[in-house]
């Protein structure tokens, strides 16, 4: 009998979702990290007891140096990567200040129909076709 493989880690992360006149906000995933170059949502890990609000209240200041004010989810999924398990949740957010990259991130903003056109991690193409309107 073989030990049992330990199960992955598993990463509990909050994105928002920030629409506005029609475009999304992105950022797109530095060099070195996982899945580098891909874009993405903003947000991240939650540390361990944060509440999603709160861990996304932080990233986006970290990230995007602006206070965003949380709002439903819209949408979660847990994905399995190689070497991890990713549970993410994403919020429809609204900034409350002027974003600007600070981790020297790329940041665009996205109209709806060019979204299906960008790279994003595997994790996210079920929003993207959702958000893309190729759900129905």
């Amino acid at each position: 009998m073989t030990p049992a493989e330990p199960d992955p880690p598993r990463i509990v992360v909050a994105a928002a979702v920030i629409e506005h006149d029609g475009t999304f906000l992105l950022t797109r995933r530095l060099r070195g990290v996982h899945l580098e170059g891909c874009w993405e949502f903003p947000g991240g890990k939650c540390d361990d007891g944060e509440a999603h609000a709160a861990c996304l209240q932080r990233e986006i200041v970290e990230e995007l140096d602006a206070p965003v004010r949380v709002g439903r989810e819209v949408f979660t999924i847990s994905h399995s990567y190689p070497d991890r398990v990713v549970e993410l949740h994403f919020f429809a957010c609204e900034l409350l200040g002027e974003a600007r990259p600070v981790l020297g991130q790329e940041m665009r903003w996205v109209r709806r129909e060019e979204l299906a056109s960008l790279e994003f991690p595997p994790a996210d193409e079920e929003l993207i076709r959702i958000l893309s309107g190729q759900e129905p």
